[in-house]
């Protein structure tokens, strides 16, 4: 939990701040962007909350915080209600978990709530309240990774339960070298009619990304939003494989239909499935100047 006597001068004066344990992962920022803001190399709170709906929002960055490290003056009455709105709806069928993982330096974690077969995106903190709200809305049977970075707790939800994770053989390690379907090969495999697992090798060898319904694309470090250069960019500076083949993965993935951008790191993107395609050429081409 976060610390008051740590609580950063860059805070505006009120109930909700931010401590020096901060890892600046931005996980709070895009959560709630009305309560929170980047100051100095970490967040910080630039508005209290004033209306439910901002309260809503900045209680839950605090319990995804990756760090616990935002925090409140007083003791928030209302936080067992915020915990039952996790997961977040996303659109349709699509959530956001929340609880990010330090593990996964807060990266985000998605689930998808099918008629069966229900599919967890990369791997939220393994927490009762949310393991509870899974379990209710139909448990997981599989746990997609969609690259080594962002596995956490995944050890954990496949022991709880019983899920099948799926990670491609080029990023296994130690610590997932029990995982049940491990993919490989460049070629894209149906994991059921609307679940198609894409290879875009690039920020780690054995990279992948899946399209569920053409339109929602769960992009873990390869895509994402980038609210400052106002496009859809990928992370020149966290690339640990090769910056030529992301390209080239990127190239590939233009061919294909989607709406939604829902990155493990930075911000998510919503278009027309037009836009999101000159969207995609424009990322390219700026990639290639890099």
């Amino acid at each position: 939990m976060a610390h008051l006597n740590l609580r950063r001068p860059q805070n505006v004066s009120g109930d909700f701040y931010v401590d020096t344990t901060c890892i600046d992962c931005d996980t709070c920022r895009w959560m709630a962007p009305e309560v929170f803001i980047e100051a100095e190399g970490m967040s910080a709170v630039y508005h209290q909350p004033t209306n439910d709906k901002e309260r809503l929002k900045a209680l839950q960055a605090l319990l995804s915080c990756p760090t616990s490290s935002i925090g409140t003056v007083d003791k928030p009455q209302d936080i067992k209600i915020v915990q039952l709105s996790f997961p977040i709806p996303v659109e349709e069928n699509v959530y956001d978990c929340g609880y990010h993982s330090e593990k996964s330096y807060g990266g985000a974690g998605y689930f998808i709530q099918l008629p069966e077969d229900n599919v967890l995106v990369d791997s939220p903190r393994f927490t009762p309240p949310l393991v509870k709200r899974l379990e209710e809305m139909g448990g997981i049977r599989y746990m997609f990774l969609t690259h080594m970075d962002d596995v956490a707790d995944h050890q954990k939800y496949a022991e709880h339960f019983g899920c099948q994770r799926i990670l491609h053989k080029d990023d296994i390690n130690r610590d997932t070298r029990n995982v049940e379907i491990q993919l490989a090969g460049s070629e894209p495999v149906q994991l059921a009619p609307d679940l198609l697992i894409i290879p875009v090798p690039g920020h780690s060898k054995g990279h992948t990304v899946l399209l569920y319904k053409n339109k929602f694309l769960f992009a873990g470090d390869h895509l994402a939003w980038d609210d400052e250069l106002q496009q859809l960019i990928a992370f020149r500076n966290y690339c640990f494989y090769s910056w030529p083949e992301l390209i080239k993965s990127m190239r590939k993935l233009a061919n294909y239909t989607f709406e939604w951008v829902l990155p493990g790191h930075g911000r998510r993107y919503h278009a027309d499935a037009e836009t999101m395609k000159e969207q995609m050429h424009k990322c390219i081409a700026w990639m290639e100047t890099q």
